[in-house]
């Protein structure tokens, strides 16, 4: 199977597009030369983060932005980051309505995904779908992720850049993100700007911008839209690809590559590691050991000591 899925996925079949983003999930990955392969034709995809909080319009952003890409003759992947459902294990918000006029594009593949508990906002999979998405020919990978504010910083190290998606709403939010988000942000995007206070929170977000500067010493640009009527979108798409032609002249483009290709190379390391002493028999011990603790005796961390001296 993994060889004729390999070809399926080379010759953009969305059934074995579909098929092999299932068995990553499933943490069933097919063995060599599946991974090889798919990494050998991944490389040629740009990948874009979209995050924000919620209520933002990231979905629908999203989607005026595939329209632009697909006018401009590329093609599209999503991955779609949710909330997991506590009983199947699935994504909450899985059935995003206005991307549903893709289902049978051959130029768009959207998949929504659990995001496992996993508090930086994306599935600890993400990557490796987006792997799938590149090697199957898509142009453009968007990664939109789930909003919780400060705690996305995962998206740096799946994405070539990040789009940060705020509402004039979000004025107060800005001094909270400081630390969080206006790090991460490569552009910034007021959306629903047909709103009160648009070009206030714009301006305030410019001159914190300008005070505020990132580790390469780029201001990030800031954009106005109204996702729903796709006012700004041609703006947005012009800046996006500024960006990406300034970041791949200058080597910074090539430089977040090879940072995200050490994150997972050691992300990988630790989880073997991990997984070789985590054997069945250490966890149902581990288990078995903190059911059977029926009052509080000492501090949580040192009673975790005790226990694990005993593994």
């Amino acid at each position: 199977m993994p060889q004729s899925l390999i070809h399926g996925i080379l010759d953009n079949n969305h059934g074995s597009i579909s098929r092999a983003i299932t068995l990553i999930e499933n943490h069933q990955t097919p063995p060599e030369p599946f991974l090889s392969e798919v990494h050998a034709n991944a490389s040629n995809a740009i990948r874009i983060g979209i995050t924000g909080p919620p209520g933002a319009g990231k979905s629908t952003l999203t989607n005026a932005l595939i329209e632009t890409y697909l006018a401009n003759n590329k093609t599209v992947g999503v991955v779609a980051v949710d909330p997991t459902s506590p009983f199947t294990g699935g994504a909450l918000l899985g059935d995003r309505v206005r991307m549903n006029q893709y289902s049978w594009d051959d130029r768009v593949f959207l998949r929504s995904v659990g995001n496992h508990c996993n508090l930086g906002g994306l599935s600890n999979k993400a990557q490796e779908i987006g792997d799938v998405l590149a090697a199957s020919g898509k142009d453009i990978i968007f990664y939109e992720t789930v909003g919780v504010g400060q705690g996305e910083h995962d998206i740096m190290n799946v994405a070539d850049i990040c789009i940060v998606i705020l509402v004039p709403e979000s004025g107060d939010e800005i001094q909270l993100m400081k630390a969080g988000l206006l790090e991460i942000a490569d552009l910034f995007v007021i959306n629903k700007s047909d709103r009160n206070g648009a070009n206030r929170i714009a301006t305030i977000l410019k001159n914190i911008l300008h005070t505020v500067k990132k580790a390469d010493n780029v201001e990030p640009p800031v954009f106005n839209t109204i996702a729903t009527k796709k006012d700004g979108v041609i703006e947005l798409f012009v800046g996006i690809q500024n960006l990406l032609k300034s970041m791949s002249i200058n080597g910074s483009l090539e430089y977040r590559r090879l940072h995200r290709y050490k994150e997972r190379v050691l992300s990988l390391i630790r989880l073997n590691l991990e997984n070789s002493f985590w054997n069945t028999d250490k966890i149902n011990q581990l288990n078995q050991a903190t059911k059977s603790l029926d009052k509080i005796v000492l501090p949580p961390h040192l009673m975790a000591k005790q226990l694990l001296e005993k593994q």
